[in-house]
């Protein structure tokens, strides 16, 4: 019996944001001792701007829920492309490493760039350096291998 393949998709997306989130938390709470929920405010900015930090637990809430939310998109986002191109799932650890760097790029380049957040964002190499590794084994590893769960079940 077959179950549904959305399941997985959300586990996928679910996994890959709190893998991401929790890296982002432990980095600069080690690094600067920023709290977990200025970090989670951070990620609202790209919707209120500067306001996010002034909104206490309500907007770092919000930044919690947007993260999720993209972290999920982004999974879906797979599956639905990999419907198309079956050797997505067949080969999930190479293409889901390469959509985790596609991931990277597109989130530092296009998507914050366009959003509220403000300009110039963290600069520090070795957070650069380990957000791009993170993105490849962390975000897109897990998003290709709860894609490939998913496109079988799917049949």
């Amino acid at each position: 019996m077959r179950s549904s393949p959305l399941r997985f998709v959300l586990a996928g997306g679910l996994t890959a944001g709190a893998l991401d989130i929790t890296y982002a938390c432990l980095f600069w709470a080690i690094k600067t001792g920023v709290p977990a929920q200025r970090i989670f405010q951070s990620v609202a900015t790209g919707l209120l701007g500067k306001q996010s930090f002034s909104g206490g637990w309500a907007t770092a809430l919000l930044g919690l829920a947007l993260h999720f939310f993209i972290a999920t998109t982004m999974s879906l986002t797979y599956f639905l492309v990999a419907r198309r191109m079956p050797i997505l799932g067949l080969r999930p650890i190479p293409f889901g490493v390469a959509y985790g760097l596609l991931l990277y790029i597109i989130m530092n380049y296009v998507v914050v760039p366009l959003s509220n957040a403000p300009r110039g964002g963290a600069k520090d190499p070795l957070w650069v350096g380990l957000s791009i590794v993170v993105h490849m084994v962390f975000i897109g590893l897990p998003i290709a291998l709860f894609s490939r769960r998913a496109l079988q079940d799917a049949g």
